[in-house]
């Protein structure tokens, strides 16, 4: 049987027909994928990049439009209210009398001590006066005989008329005669008058109180040597009435115009604690003293339970009314000020972040705060700490607003740009 022939062997690189290279086929549209996928890509890492940088840019105009225009914070001016005033004073006795001795003498008796309550004329001690007794007994004694003189003068002088009626005597020798009585009346006048004098003197033997009060001071003892007419040694005694007390204070000269007679004002010492009491305005000096810058108004207290003591300190609380004016005033803190050559001024913000520059005039300096009497309105929002160099009609962004004279921030503004 004939042998089959056998098939050829396929040359390498050749394939049988009818089968495809199907690696070979699909990689030129692979390549194309992977290209096409890389171009994707990279425009994608372009607009990416311009994205980023565009961006960029808008942010810097941003920052650039926010440093351009300030970022401030806005105050609230309100309105003055009678707010109390607190200052010192001081504790004065209604009426206090030094007690001196009208007489020279010793101590004979001291009826009186520190803290005892007196009627007035009371006897507070006894001065036992030898000297004085003396003199006083000399005085009168030249007075009997001044008197007596004057009696044989007088009776002198008589006859002497008589007897010129009838011309028997010269007129010179009569007139000599009348003169002589009358030099002999001046002379009994005066040893009168040095009686009455030394009598005076010896009633002061007594020291007697002046008013109703209390001995708050003494000075002398049993036995004590006594010199009168010297206020350069301490006083006898001292009487105090402490009934009712003066309470003097010093207002400084920006409360002045609210000070008015009668007003009250309540004090606490410091023996008390809490304790207030109460006293009334009687009289002011009207006037600022030079070296305190302050007017010195007084204040009567009623001590009648005697709780008070003369001489000690109080702090004295006022409440003083707002001055009168036009327009009412409003107060915004001293950092509000803006201080130029034109006058004081303030600067205030719309509602579209525009500034303005008021001009106002200054009715009170507390310090820390400024009560502005005009210029100045309720309803403005006032620059906080402005810059020296803002101007009218800047533009400003509004970070917060706040109400005059507190800490706190409110709730924050939307910004203008």
């Amino acid at each position: 049987m004939p042998e089959a022939p056998m098939p050829e062997a396929s040359a390498p690189g050749h394939r049988a027909p009818g089968t495809e290279d199907e690696p070979s086929a699909a990689s030129p549209r692979r390549v194309g994928l992977f290209l096409a996928l890389g171009l994707l890509a990279l425009l994608g890492a372009g607009v990416l990049r311009i994205s980023t940088r565009l961006g960029a840019q808008e942010e810097l105009r941003e920052v650039t439009a926010a440093v351009t225009v300030p970022s401030v914070r806005i105050i609230r001016p309100r309105s003055v209210e009678p707010r109390p005033l607190t200052l010192p004073g001081r504790l004065q006795a209604w009426a206090e009398a030094p007690v001196y001795a009208r007489t020279n003498g010793f101590v004979a008796r001291r009826l009186a001590d520190i803290g005892d309550r007196v009627q007035a004329g009371q006897v507070l001690a006894l001065i036992d006066t030898p000297d004085l007794d003396q003199q006083l007994a000399a005085a009168e004694a030249a007075t009997a005989t001044a008197r007596a003189q004057r009696d044989l003068a007088s009776r002198t002088a008589q006859r002497w008329n008589e007897l010129s009626a009838r011309n028997v005597v010269s007129q010179q020798a009569t007139d000599e005669r009348r003169g002589d009585l009358a030099a002999r009346t001046a002379q009994l006048s005066q040893a009168e008058a040095e009686v009455n004098r030394l009598r005076a003197l010896t009633g002061f033997k007594q020291v007697l109180a002046p008013f109703d009060g209390v001995v708050t001071s003494r000075a002398i003892d049993v036995g004590g040597l006594i010199v009168s007419g010297s206020t350069s040694s301490p006083p006898l005694f001292t009487v105090t009435d402490m009934s009712r007390l003066r309470l003097y204070v010093r207002v400084p000269q920006a409360y002045t115009g609210s000070i008015r007679t009668g007003m009250k004002a309540e004090f606490i010492v410091p023996e008390y604690g809490d304790r207030s009491f109460t006293a009334e305005l009687t009289r002011t000096s009207d006037a600022v003293d030079v070296q305190s810058g302050a007017m010195l108004v007084q204040f009567a207290a009623d001590n009648r339970d005697g709780a008070l003591k003369p001489g000690g300190y109080a702090q004295v609380r006022l409440e003083l009314p707002p001055e009168p004016s036009a327009a009412p005033q409003l107060r915004v803190p001293a950092s509000a000020l803006i201080f130029r050559a034109g006058g004081t001024s303030i600067a205030v913000v719309d509602a579209e972040g525009r500034v303005t520059v008021k001009p106002v005039r200054i009715s009170r300096d507390l310090g820390a705060e400024l009560d502005i009497a005009s210029g100045l309105e309720a309803t403005d929002r006032v620059i906080d700490s402005p810059s020296d160099a803002i101007r009218s009609g800047d533009k400003v962004r509004l970070t917060g607003d706040r109400l005059s004279g507190h800490g706190s921030v409110g709730a924050h503004l939307p910004d203008h740009c």
